[in-house]
């Protein structure tokens, strides 16, 4: 099987940039200071327009747990007819119990909704109780893949579960590492653990071209961070991860 390269942005100009460095998808989101949540349908529709790649919409309606509310599941489904509408390739769920557990009923909700498109559980599986059984709920759910760093901070770390989770998975499902894949590590992840896709925002810092700045103000909270540079998604950094994939296939 070719190995699938997915692209975390929050951006349709991070997108476009994805594409052009050789990612096979881009999982578009907002928010990813907050671990990513939905992003606006104007930003949707346009990178639709514009992609010619695959795309995944983060369906999420706010930071935080993954414990929902009616409303939230409301929104969630909202969302989610609103990607089908706009003839997204598939979209990004995950919903847990109080306990830890994969909220079986609610994501089954969420699934008999998005179809046909197809479905990515998120890391909301790193904060499951029990990985190797949440696996095998998401496989009977007949969910496609399974983002996951291991249940660690990131790949390098959680590399022993996610090897056991791949052999575990046995084509039933797509297990897909994320959470802290660089350039440099991303050759030896996908060795050690045999997988097929990756995910990784492959982002550099931006400088804002702004010449006038006002340092008395700040528009965010009290983390504060940088008013007059950003994140991006880099051509270059999504180019070097294909290639070195290319060279150890």
């Amino acid at each position: 099987m070719s190995m699938k390269i997915e692209i975390c942005v929050d951006s349709v100009t991070g997108a476009i940039a994805a594409e052009h460095g050789g990612a096979d998808r881009v999982e578009l989101c907002d928010n990813l200071m907050e671990g990513g949540t939905t992003p606006s349908l104007g930003c949707i529709r346009l990178a639709r327009k514009h992609l010619g790649i695959g795309l995944q919409v983060l369906i999420r309606p706010r930071g935080g747990d993954f414990l929902y509310d009616d409303y939230e599941m409301q929104v969630m489904r909202e969302d989610i007819h609103l990607c089908k509408e706009s003839k997204v390739d598939g979209v990004v769920i995950g919903c847990l119990t109080a306990e830890g557990e994969i909220d079986q009923a609610r994501t089954r909700d969420l699934i008999e909704l998005a179809r046909p498109m197809n479905v990515t559980f998120h890391r909301a599986f790193d904060m499951c109780r029990d990985a190797k059984k949440g696996l095998e709920q998401l496989v009977a759910l007949g969910v496609d893949r399974v983002l996951t760093s291991g249940q660690e901070a990131s790949c390098l770390e959680g590399m022993e579960l996610i090897t056991a989770l791949q052999r575990q998975a046995d084509g039933r499902i797509i297990v897909m590492p994320g959470g802290g894949i660089t350039p440099r590590s991303v050759s030896r992840i996908v060795a050690a653990t045999g997988v097929n896709e990756v995910h990784l925002s492959a982002r550099v810092s931006v400088e804002s071209r702004m010449t006038h700045r006002n340092s008395r103000c700040f528009m965010g909270g009290t983390l504060r961070p940088p008013e007059f540079s950003w994140k991006a998604t880099d051509v270059s950094v999504v180019r070097d991860v294909v290639e070195r994939l290319r060279q150890s296939a």
